[in-house]
């Protein structure tokens, strides 16, 4: 199991979980703000080698656990091959988790279909020693790419955050900032709800200052 991280460091090295799309796109992005990058799929680190050179030049193809070795891992598999993850290798690690459950997309699944809980508290609870933030979810893999900006800029896009360590999810916040959004706090793990599939959040692009009184909204008591 890996060693706890030092949350108060400035993250500098990017451990990708994932060649798709999202993964390459966050792995470009990652790039472009200066860090190191490493991705790793299921497959050996010498057959994606080609691949993640043309698809973020730049980042290294190594094996999971190297890339677990990495300050911020992001996971970024499709959510039905979440068990698939070693928990493990990512022990103490903060953990960006940037799945989503679909259903209507992807096709119904058990693990989540019949459980109350957020995908991304199933998630937790498969990966116990991890430090799990949700994030990243909720923008298009194309739009990661085009709207970032640096910090100060007027209408500059927010990405909410939601995890149940304050330190992981500081660490996430700089590494947000520096890729181009203002990162707001949601809250505890749970709180990603508020930017699952088909919510306000979700569906659209948000300053921070929207989306904490979207935020807000959503934890306003129903009057009956």
């Amino acid at each position: 199991m890996s060693a706890p991280q030092n949350h108060s460091a400035e993250p500098r090295t990017i451990g990708i979980l994932g060649a798709g799309r999202v993964g390459t796109a966050v792995g470009r992005q990652a790039l472009k703000a200066g860090y190191g990058v490493m991705v790793a799929t299921s497959k050996p680190a010498e057959d994606i080698a080609l691949m993640v050179q043309i698809m973020t030049p730049g980042a290294v193809a190594v094996t999971a656990a190297e890339a677990a070795d990495a300050d911020i891992v992001v996971v970024a598999v499709p959510l039905h091959k979440c068990r698939t993850l070693d928990p493990d290798l990512l022990g103490g690690k903060t953990v960006i988790e940037a799945m989503n459950y679909w259903a209507p997309v992807d096709g119904e699944i058990d693990d989540f279909e019949n459980d109350d809980r957020t995908s991304s508290e199933i998630v937790q609870d498969y990966l116990a020693g991890s430090n799990i933030v949700k994030t990243l979810n909720h923008i298009g893999y194309h739009d990661l790419e085009v709207d970032g900006q640096e910090p100060g800029y007027e209408g500059r896009r927010a990405l909410a955050l939601a995890g149940d360590h304050q330190g992981a999810k500081d660490l996430v916040s700089r590494f947000i900032n520096r890729i181009g959004y203002d990162a707001v706090d949601a809250g505890p793990l749970e709180a990603g709800r508020s930017f699952q599939p088909g919510t306000e959040i979700f569906n659209g692009s948000h300053t921070a200052e929207q989306l904490r009184s979207i935020l807000s909204a959503d934890r306003e008591p129903v009057r009956l």
